[in-house]
């Protein structure tokens, strides 16, 4: 025979495979039958019709389509693969030939990584090579199973993936990003649990493509590439994930359009139509007895190689089963059929793959065909779990190939000055995003080096991104001369350290002549929102990273490099249901949200709801006023009125408690000496902070400054800053500093309260006091060094006017009572604008993302972005309820669920879960046990603070309740 050399060679190559089928199903002689009684009442021109697949496109136009249904009733075609369209179009095409063939149609795609790949509509999954960064092979046979699971909706039975091509050669033009690497053993196995995957969801899996495509610079489409290698190096590495896969029971391969002289003595001759090595090393040597297909027969790799229908027969009588995209169907049958008539192609040939086809559709479930359901196939292609699962395989795959020093994860953002640099041609807005959701992050541009070098002297850490287009595998990927020029330019400036993250495939890197300058690189391998996203959370530590290079990038940077970076567990971003909660449900907020707006219960607000370490709900409704043209975006920051007790004073207070400077059950004479003579003398801080220690609601300081007409007096105001009068109230308006001392003095002067509990404000103006005298700092710069500097909370702030523009800063009040104003960007509460705007119990700014921050430090026990800022013990001790046998819910400082029907919440949280409300519209909540933070702002006090409908609606507790209906079982 032909191909009795290669045989011989092999048995020194490699050993000889068992035969196996994987074609048979479990109801193996069920299968038999059908496939029997078919072949049965088949003629010889339906016979050979099987052996053809054809090309279509759903983008075609009528007339060309309608070619395609004339072929299948004249010709009696096998199969049809589809190519460019749209779904809904192709569905309907699926429908209508399937209709048309007497033997229901092998429907077949190149969807590597998804339908995307070829319309529009669908759902694209993350490239071969960056499935092989992944370390979890389960997560890549889920993303298998969901192409494979898309395939079958839209009535396709065999998925031309996964490509096993091994790529060794970075030039390589058709191959690249397709294959899973250049580690053999890598490509195995991201192979075999794709293919499971694929299988598993009904639909047949191909190898391709045999003997090996990944080592070459020519495209088969245009020339025939010579794969030059020996056997030997042949069989442990172009061929092993091919035998790998047989044994494991691959559906279907593909030969592609190659010469290989070590297994094709006959120069030029294209693996597609070699004997030697279809029927002799394939089907002989290796044993294997599934489906085999041709690569398209239209490329130039094989098609100069005959004419009127030679290379048809040639490539079936080589082993083939099925011929893909023939030049000329008409002439492939008709010397087909004269090769049948003399002899030279036997009955057994022609039914031995007739019925292998057969087996494939069988297997496939057409012996049970049900036409394409229209209904709802957007939806069924572009669903949640295809989120979950992307983002998944991007997370797992993202890999940081250097990280000097533990650079990353980011940690001590209050030291850290942080710029941004761009590169490429394509998109970067996620990651901009991302990277401002953790920090205050300065986007550098300049039209050359120097200048551009001499704005990055402001910063200590540069962050590079270089983004490239993630429309398609073959897209550019490379650094530009000037780009290469001014990385190394940047890095040269030793003041600063530089992270380089690169949106593209790995060889990017191979063009960077070194990488002493550069302190860490990130490969994120396509630049997809989702890619910048997920980076950008690693950078930061919300993830960690675990993926490894799939081939070599540069020579620092061999193949399987991947540093492990490990979390510092910082708030990550993700969608509901991957962390078991319902987006559907979820979108009953916004119907809330739209009835408070339409109610004019507030002008605007931001919600966010958070689990499990992501925030899965963060949306912004509304206006600054309803007068405004702009729209609330996640960036404005809102009045939090009593907010500021858990977010700003407590924390502090906390601290003091840990280092021993004050106790729980130090009284206020303890702490202020000046309160030995008075009533509230004996109130210690565990009574007061829970609200249990009699204390006055509030004292109304202000009004002791009016004069008769209600005005600020001129005995305790002046129009500028004035020596004595430096205390900022509003816009021109300066309260005397000595009023500070009043207002201590007044508070001393108070009678205690009957009642036990009586919710007050009071106490915080004493921790105020207590906390500054402590340190020596006022309670600003405390809780931002301490606190919202290291958290990351940099729209967090006193007085924002003067870090903020005013236009990000929503008003809360028109003022006719006291400042006579629009008050926006001045504290709302008159006791904390006497204060300069720094009181214990109101004053600070923040927005959603900021608190969901601090309130996860809560809830994580003190630990945030690696740094622990409490003792579990203390985070425990102050979220206790001192005084619940007496009917009083409070913890130190923290509200706590309501102990009977009404209350603080929705009734429907844990025993464990804290949180505060705010008197301008706000309210937090944090629940240890379903790891549940919320947050909600609005300015529901503007333009009037006797505006209550938020509160009586009960909004903010209603929304509360549809969180935790919407938690998944």
């Amino acid at each position: 025979m032909r191909y009795i050399f290669i045989l011989i060679c092999g048995l020194f190559c490699c050993s000889s495979l068992p035969a196996q089928n994987p074609l048979v199903t479990k109801d193996s002689t069920a299968q038999q039958r059908w496939v029997d009684a078919q072949y049965a009442q088949m003629s010889l021109d339906q016979k050979l019709g099987q052996l053809f697949m054809v090309s279509v496109a759903s983008n075609q136009s009528k007339q060309a389509t309608n070619l395609i249904k004339d072929l299948i009733l004249k010709e009696h075609l096998g199969g049809v693969i589809f190519s460019k369209g749209g779904p809904v179009r192709q569905a309907k095409l699926t429908n209508d030939y399937q209709a048309a063939s007497k033997i229901p149609l092998l429907i077949g795609m190149d969807a590597e990584w998804g339908l995307s790949m070829r319309l529009d509509s669908t759902y694209a999954f993350p490239w071969n090579m960056t499935l092989g960064a992944i370390q979890d092979n389960s997560i890549v046979e889920k993303v298998g199973y969901q192409i494979g699971k898309h395939s079958k909706r839209l009535g396709v039975q065999i998925n031309f993936a996964p490509d096993l091509d091994i790529n060794t050669n970075p030039k390589n033009p058709i191959i690249g990003n397709r294959s899973f690497g250049e580690n053999r053993d890598n490509v195995v196995d991201k192979g075999t649990a794709f293919a499971r995957g694929m299988e598993s969801a009904g639909v047949l899996a191909n190898g391709k493509h045999f003997p090996g495509h990944g080592d070459t610079e020519v495209d088969s489409h245009h020339n025939l590439p010579v794969i030059p290698f020996s056997r030997k190096r042949l069989d442990s590495l172009e061929l092993y994930p091919f035998k790998k896969l047989i044994s494991s029971g691959l559906s279907s391969i593909m030969v592609a359009h190659l010469e290989v002289p070590a297994l094709e003595m006959k120069k030029g001759m294209p693996s597609s139509l070699s004997e030697q090595i279809i029927s002799g090393i394939l089907k002989e040597e290796l044993g294997y007895e599934g489906l085999i297909f041709t690569d398209a027969l239209n490329m130039k790799g094989v098609s100069t190689k005959g004419k009127d229908g030679s290379v048809e027969l040639d490539a079936f009588m080589a082993g083939n089963d099925m011929l893909l995209m023939p030049e000329n169907i008409v002439s492939g049958k008709e010397k087909l059929t004269k090769a049948y008539e003399k002899g030279k192609l036997s009955e057994e040939r022609l039914a031995y793959s007739v019925k292998k086809i057969l087996q494939a559709k069988y297997k496939a479930g057409l012996n049970r065909y049900k036409p394409v359901q229209i209904d709802n196939l957007y939806e069924d292609l572009n669903s949640l779990e295809d989120d979950i699962i992307y983002e998944q395989a991007i997370e797992n795959a993202i890999t940081v190939v250097k990280n000097k020093l533990d650079l990353l994860a980011v940690k001590n953002l209050d030291n850290k000055k942080i710029a941004y640099v761009k590169m490429g041609d394509s998109d970067n807005e996620a990651f901009l995003k991302g990277l401002k959701n953790y920090a205050d992050v300065t986007v550098v541009e300049a039209n050359d080096i120097n200048t551009l070098k001499a704005k990055l002297k402001d910063f200590n850490l540069i962050i590079v991104g270089h983004h490239k287009s993630n429309e398609s595998p073959w897209k550019s990927y490379k650094f530009s001369t000037k780009e290469l020029n001014w990385l190394q330019e940047i890095g040269s400036e030793r003041t600063s350290n530089l992270i380089l993250c690169v949106f593209a495939k790995p060889y990017a890197l191979s063009d960077i002549k070194s990488y002493d300058t550069i302190d860490a690189v990130v490969m994120s391998y396509q630049n997809s929102d989702i890619a910048q996203e997920k980076t950008a959370e690693i950078l930061f530590g919300a993830v960690g990273a675990t993926g490894k290079l799939p081939v070599t990038a540069h020579k620092e940077f061999p193949v399987h490099t991947g540093v492990l970076i490990k979390p510092l567990s910082r708030l990550g971003y993700s969608i509901p249901e991957r962390v078991g909660m319902s987006s559907k449900g979820l979108r009953e907020i916004d119907e809330l949200m739209s009835h408070g707006l339409d109610s004019l219960m507030f002008p605007g607000a931001q919600v966010l709801v958070a689990r499990k370490g992501k925030v899965i709900y963060q949306k912004s409704f509304g206006k600054p006023t309803y007068d405004s043209k702009e729209r609330i975006t996640n960036d404005y920051i809102y009045d939090l009125a009593s907010l500021t007790k858990i977010l700003a004073t407590l924390p502090m207070v906390m601290k003091m408690e840990e280092e021993g400077r004050i106790g729980l059950n130090n009284t206020f004479e303890e702490l202020v000496p000046n309160y030995s003579n008075t009533e509230i003398k004996n109130v210690t801080v565990l009574k007061a902070l829970s609200h249990y220690g009699r204390l006055p609601a509030w004292i109304p300081f202000y009004i002791n400054t009016l004069d008769e007409n209600k005005k600020p007096s001129g005995e305790f105001y002046r129009n500028s800053p004035l020596p004595g009068f430096s205390t900022k109230v509003y816009d021109n308006l300066y309260l005397a500093d000595a009023y500070k001392d009043s207002i201590y003095n007044r508070i001393g002067r108070q009678d205690l309260k009957s009642n036990r509990y009586r919710y007050s404000d009071v106490p915080y103006y004493v921790m105020k006091k207590v906390v500054e005298e402590s340190y020596g700092q006022r309670l600003d710069g405390l809780t931002n060094k301490f606190l919202y500097n290291r958290i990351g909370a940099n729209h967090t702030s006193y007085n924002p006017l003067e870090k903020f523009d005013k236009n990000m800063i929503v008003p809360s009040e028109e003022d006719n009572y006291y400042r006579y104003g629009t008050v926006q960007g001045y504290v709302h509460d008159m006791g904390a604008a006497m204060q300069a705007g720094v009181g214990g119990h109101a004053g600070l700014f923040s927005n959603s993302n900021d608190i969901a921050k601090i309130m996860q430090m809560y809830l994580q026990d003190g630990y945030y972005g690696g740094t622990k800022f409490f003792d579990s013990r203390t985070v425990k001790k102050f979220n206790t309820c001192y005084f619940c046998d007496n009917n009083v819910r409070r913890g130190v400082g923290f509200d706590k669920p309501q102990l009977q029907h009404s209350g603080p919440t929705c009734g429907c949280v844990s025993r464990k879960s804290f949180g505060h409300s705010g008197f301008t519209g706000t309210y937090t909540w944090a629940d240890p046990e379903e790891e549940i933070v919320y947050v909600f702002l609005s300015n529901r006090t503007y333009p009037s603070a006797s505006n209550t409908l938020l509160v009586k609606s009960g909004l903010r507790t209603r929304i509360q309740q549809v969180i935790y209906d919407s938690i998944l079982n």
